[in-house]
């Protein structure tokens, strides 16, 4: 009896302590590091007088200050030439690329052949007509009418008359041929596909050797984008909740997504006058799109920073701050 004692007096002191220890040992090294650290990349955030105020914000994006155009063709055909591409200048009216344009010379050798056998029979029927004309006035002028037979003065009648129906006749085929070599030359110019404003190549999406159709709309790839990017643009999407906040004209502060610490101040261009559905931009799960939003448009000077199609986040000032500026 008095050896059970003494051995729990002795065991479970020592089992108790390795016991606490290894507990502190497991909370020690077990739980996570809660320690504080700088984050790898610091969120936007406003600067100047905006961090100050009141202000909005919002995303969005850069696009051209012409907005984006899609070249398309007016007439189907394989490409035989393309002239530009990303990153070109080019000025309104440059030739973008070409469509195969056999068949319309050959629609245009043939109008002009049409032309030339017009013209052969205007020169005859004249000639006849002119003809036909003396010899009437001729019958008609005789001193002694009986000189003449009636047959043969109502035969020159009906020859002057035919004439001037050739001649009638082949003047409107003149005009018909005309008017074909006038088409043919419109199709010839259709098929080459011109800048309609001058601008930088965003993106070309066609070969030589292709083949292009006429664009209806639907999910079709534009063959060619192009835009004005002096200046940029972005488009800034403002929640509709917030629409009555934001000081429109104001100046606003725009970061490139990714470069928080740059910052630049664009100009107030126009407010969209329609609030339309958001559109994903950051196809984020958390990103709202069951909003809607209004849209701003802002220039941005001239910076190396900002790209077509770059995301950007945007401050405005709220009515509030706009207020006390302006006090």
């Amino acid at each position: 009896m008095l050896r059970n004692l003494s051995f729990a007096r002795q065991i479970l002191p020592v089992a108790a302590l390795i016991g606490v220890a290894l507990g502190a040992w497991l909370i020690f090294f077990g739980l996570p590091d809660r320690s504080t650290s700088e984050p790898a990349e610091q969120p936007p955030k406003a600067v100047g007088k905006l961090a100050e105020g009141p202000r909005v914000a919002g995303a969005g994006i850069v696009e051209p200050s012409s907005e984006v155009i899609d070249i398309g063709s007016a007439l189907s055909g394989l490409v035989t030439d393309v002239r530009v591409q990303p990153g070109d200048r080019v000025g309104k009216g440059e030739v973008l690329f070409t469509v195969d344009a056999r068949a319309a010379r050959a629609s245009l050798d043939q109008a002009g052949a049409a032309i030339g056998e017009a013209r052969a029979a205007i020169a005859e029927a004249n000639a006849a007509q002119s003809t036909a004309r003396q010899q009437l006035a001729l019958y008609r002028n005789l001193d002694d009418p009986a000189a003449v037979s009636r047959a043969e003065v109502i035969r020159a009648e009906g020859e002057e008359a035919a004439a001037t129906s050739r001649l009638g006749l082949a003047r409107a085929r003149l005009a018909a041929a005309q008017s074909a070599a006038a088409a043919a030359r419109t199709e010839i110019e259709r098929l080459v596909i011109r800048a309609p404003i001058a601008g930088e190549i965003l993106a070309v999406n066609i070969r030589p050797g292709e083949f292009v159709a006429t664009q209806g709309g639907g999910n079709s790839q534009p063959f060619i984008q192009m835009g004005e990017t002096n200046p940029l643009h972005v488009r800034v999407d403002i929640d509709e909740n917030e629409v009555a906040r934001v000081a429109l004209g104001e100046p606003a502060v725009i970061s490139p997504r990714g470069a928080a610490e740059l910052h630049v101040n664009a100009t107030f261009v126009r407010a969209e006058p329609q609030v339309v559905p958001k559109r994903s931009l950051t196809n984020s799960a958390a990103e709202r799109v069951d909003v809607r939003v209004l849209q701003l448009i802002y220039a941005l000077p001239q910076s190396d920073a900002f790209r077509v199609g770059q995301q950007i986040d945007a401050f405005i000032p709220a009515k509030a701050a706009a207020a006390k500026k302006g006090g």
